[in-house]
């Protein structure tokens, strides 16, 4: 047991996960999951119905030492085989109560030496799990259990009864009065807050409940959580973590969550297909594998800390009075930097952001450690739009930088792709449309909505790619060119980019879209597949291997961050004159750089020399791309001010400071004050 913020003791903590015969690999994968999570318990069904099945037996031959290699196992027993059942139906009663009994003997004489305790049945209460309308007093199932509990506890096993859902203490004072807690070690209740309990009086108030059953009797029984869980349907993930550190400071014996993995959206429920979406969104990760808040901060720093992320905050009312500037997507890397600017001038900001992106968290803590009360956290994701709209009401401008940010994941997940960067985009800009001051917006587009550029007619020498046209070798590529979508990221960048300057012009709100290159500085987390400056530095840094997709001569135009920051303050402060116009964003054919040269540039930096290796191409990439930023430049009078040179100092230098890593030779530039 240990403690909670100093408070009182935490029970150990399982996770409930029902697996089908079959699932070889999705075993594995929980096993792998519950490591990383320090989860040592796992509720999991046994079906007495697909026992008889052909094949079954060997699965739970497999199923059951396999986990047990790993966790303590609690064994779920339930559905009676509808060829046993006084109806066709896995939740009737079995026309010979003892058969049950006989099969709960049967599992103990098999896999007795794999666990010491026994479920009996599940919700029991709840008419789909088990049809008390066959048995309106409960009689027959009191008499099934009182059976299979006295040979379990014979077999030298310990016995839970089957969590009530919902909680009720009237039905449990009823199987008492009918001697089925004789042979009960403990008492399972079951409970989903604001998802299937909409009248929720709290996890104490239920337990009390319980135990005063148990005082009256003068019965001493544990009493566990053998399933509790939220459902992110809607898409609030912090609800979810909000209901675990919940139900884990409570005074149970023992607790479950419900569950690792949301449902695969191809399979039934018990209740029926689809009959009810709610059902299958309790995971802690997505049906993709994407993790969600939850599943990273245990994965990060483990249940006993899990109170500790007081960063995370949500707020589903927004005061009346309280002005601030929205940054949608404010906790990534181009977030942190215009927060922490606008922040730093003395404004009130508002960071909106559901942190999936993997490092972003410390970039909410480094804010809220640096600026306090001046900034206001929403932890909640672009897709919730009632949230949106309550933050949209009191913003004096807004930025909007939520998306999915890379082409490869787009390439495996488009409808994630599609759901956050169109539908994202589009509740914020009705959101905005509804509001009675319509807040001026800039978005954040891509150099993707090109296309792959391959008819500029490239040429090549030994470290680069540039265009044959003279005029776009010297200036790079504006806004007059043709949109060419390439890729599912960018179709939906691109879609957005248009849907918010449609705006401007259909309904007259103030918007001005970035097409950015690429940006790169400090409070960025890179990786191969986006933010790739920073992904070399720290492949550099941890003197780790570097895959190139291509041949290394693809170019970009990369800018430095805080210039960035200096254009979008410029464009809200000329909004007026920008509106529903887009801008090509990036260093400028001055700041153009092909991979193979700022990997020179890093190796001298650094110090370190690199083991690079090659991939064949990527889809969607483009071999050369740089921004004619002259467009910009003339209405705002913005041009960038640091050097390829002085930015990756500066970004060497913050990787250095933050993993504690030092060089040798590592220089430091003036202007790094500036972040």
């Amino acid at each position: 047991m240990e403690k909670i913020n100093g408070k009182h003791n935490t029970p150990p903590i399982g996770i409930v996960e029902w697996f089908r015969p079959g699932q070889y690999d999705e075993v594995k994968q929980v096993i792998k999951d519950l490591k990383k999570l320090g989860i040592k318990h796992i509720r999991t069904g046994i079906s007495w119905a697909d026992w008889h099945v052909d094949g079954s037996p060997q699965w739970y031959d497999w199923l059951v030492p396999e986990l047990a290699k790993h966790v303590e196992i609690l064994p779920c027993f339930l559905y009676t085989p509808p060829s046993l059942g006084e109806a066709e139906r896995s939740s009737a009663p079995p026309r010979n109560l003892k058969s049950f009994a006989d099969f709960i003997d049967v599992m103990i004489t098999r896999y007795g030496e794999y666990f010491d305790w026994v479920e009996l049945w599940n919700e029991p209460n709840n008419v789909v799990e088990y049809d008390f309308t066959l048995d309106y007093s409960w009689n027959k199932f009191a008499q099934m259990i009182d059976m299979a509990a006295y040979w379990a506890k014979h077999r030298g096993k310990k016995t839970l009864l089957g969590g009530m859902s919902p909680i009720d203490p009237n039905w449990l004072q009823s199987m008492t009065e009918k001697g089925v807690l004789e042979h009960i070690d403990a008492i399972g209740i079951h409970g989903f807050p604001d998802v299937f309990d909409q009248q929720w009086n709290g996890w104490e108030e239920n337990i009390q409940s319980v135990r005063e059953v148990l005082g009256r009797n003068n019965l001493k029984k544990e009493i566990w959580i053998s399933e509790a869980g939220f459902s992110t349907w809607q898409d609030d993930e912090v609800k979810q973590l909000e209901e675990f550190k919940k139900v884990i400071s409570c005074k149970a014996d023992r607790v479950y969550w419900y569950r690792l993995n949301d449902l695969d959206s191809q399979y039934a429920t018990v209740g029926g297909f689809h009959l009810d979406e709610r059902e299958y969104f309790f995971g802690m990760k997505k049906q993709d594998g994407t993790e969600k808040l939850l599943f990273k901060l245990l994965a990060k720093e483990g249940v006993k800390n899990i109170h500790h992320h007081t960063y995370i905050n949500k707020q589903y009312n927004i005061k009346e009075d309280e002005k601030y500037i929205l940054i949608t997507g404010g906790a990534g890397f181009i977030g942190t930097n215009l927060a922490a600017r606008l922040l730093s001038e003395g404004k009130k900001v508002m960071v909106y952001d559901n942190i999936s992106r993997a490092g972003v968290e410390q970039n909410l803590q480094w804010l809220q450690k640096e600026y306090g009360d001046k900034l206001i956290v929403q932890v909640a994701d672009i897709k919730e739009g009632r949230v949106l709209e309550a933050c949209v009401k009191n913003a004096e401008q807004v930025f909007h930088f939520s998306a999915q940010v890379a082409v490869t994941s787009s390439l495996t997940n488009p409808s994630h792709d599609f759901e956050v960067n169109i539908v994202g985009t589009f509740n914020l800009l009705e959101a905005i449309r509804k509001s009675s001051h319509k807040p001026p917006l800039v978005f954040t587009s891509t150099n993707k909505v090109y296309g792959n550029l391959l008819d500029l007619g490239l040429e090549t020498d030994k470290t680069r790619y540039f265009p044959t046209d003279s005029f776009y070798k010297k200036n790079g590529i504006d806004e007059n060119r043709s949109l060419d979508f390439q890729s599912p990221y960018g179709c939906s960048k691109g879609t957005a980019d248009q849907y918010v300057l449609d705006y401007s012009r259909s309904y007259g709100l103030e918007t001005a879209v970035f097409r950015m290159s690429c940006i790169y500085g400090p409070h960025q987390f890179g990786n191969e597949n986006q933010g790739w400056v920073a992904h070399f530095l720290i492949r550099a840094l941890e003197n780790k291997p570097i895959v190139i997709y291509g041949n290394g001569k693809q170019v970009r135009d990369i800018l430095f961050v805080e210039d960035l920051v200096d254009a979008f303050i410029l464009a809200q402060r000329n909004i007026k004159t920008l509106a529903g116009n887009a801008f090509n964003i990036g260093g400028g054919p001055e700041n153009s750089v092909s991979l193979m040269e700022i990997l020179d540039i890093i190796q001298e930096k650094t110090g370190r020399k690199m083991d690079i290796s090659f991939e064949k191409w990527r889809t969607g990439d483009q071999q050369y791309y740089v921004s004619n930023i002259s467009k910009f430049q003339k209405a705002t009078g913005w041009k960038p001010q640091y050097t390829i040179n002085e930015g990756v100092q500066i970004l060497i230098n913050w990787l250095c400071e933050t993993r504690n890593i030092t060089l040798t030779e590592k220089k430091v530039v003036s202007k790094a004050m500036a972040v």
